[in-house]
């Protein structure tokens, strides 16, 4: 950080750049730090960055950016220090959201939902299979962006409460190396009456693929590659 003596105003700032999944791998690394002028927005710091990064071209216009975990706008204004995350497509994971390297228990989420007034409970499962694509898997790499994916967890959670409030849920996502036969998703709810809970567990699973931030990567018998999906 450099400030300017006479009146003692940044003249240059710094941003720290995080990168996830295809995108660290075309690029090298996992994460940047840019100097920038003051006042720069996150358009300026993308076309900056694309200079320098050709690669970044290739996600062009199918990139989320968020800023200290939230999601922002291109026109948005930084600061010095600002940690800036660049998320590519994701492939996707409350009563209390997990992101978790562990194994995944359905008993412990349908302990944070069932209740005697709950006369419907819908669960899903999201599971390994041995192929996608038209080829033969052997296993699956998750990664998270793990502060701002509970952050997106809890932000459809809220969504949940609001349209349905009378809904109990939870969710749990898992991440690292999974297996063929490994459970990657689960989502409970449970609702008086039955309606509310499919729609309500249909909702959590359908917006979680599109917007919480992890990428789920294929390791086939003839290859590996991450899955992205535009957004």
């Amino acid at each position: 950080m450099i400030c300017d003596g006479a009146a003692g105003k940044l003249a240059r700032m710094s941003v720290r750049i995080l990168l996830f999944a295809g995108l660290r791998e075309a690029i090298g690394q996992k994460e940047l730090f840019v100097d920038l002028p003051p006042d720069a927005s996150v358009g300026e710091l993308l076309a900056r960055l694309e200079a320098r990064h050709p690669a970044l071209a290739g996600y062009r216009d199918r990139l989320v950016v968020s800023v200290n975990a939230v999601r922002a706008a291109p026109e948005a204004l930084l600061d010095d220090g600002d940690e800036v995350a660049l998320l590519p497509p994701v492939s996707g994971g409350s009563g209390r959201p997990r992101v978790t390297s562990q194994p995944l228990s359905m008993d412990a989420l349908l302990s944070e939902v069932t209740g005697p007034e709950m006369g419907g409970v819908v669960t899903f499962t999201g599971i390994v299979r041995n192929h996608a694509r038209g080829r033969q898997i052997d296993h699956l790499e998750y990664e998270a962006y793990g502060e701002m994916a509970e952050k997106e967890l809890r932000e459809i959670g809220r969504q949940v409460e609001a349209r349905w409030p009378e809904v109990r849920y939870a969710v749990a996502h898992r991440i690292g190396r999974l297996a063929i036969g490994d459970p990657a998703v689960m989502v409970a709810a449970a609702a008086a009456h039955r309606a509310e809970a499919f729609e309500a567990c249909r909702f959590i699973i359908d917006t979680l693929k599109r917007t919480v931030p992890i990428w789920k990567k294929e390791f086939a018998t003839d290859g590996a590659y991450w899955v992205e999906e535009n957004p």
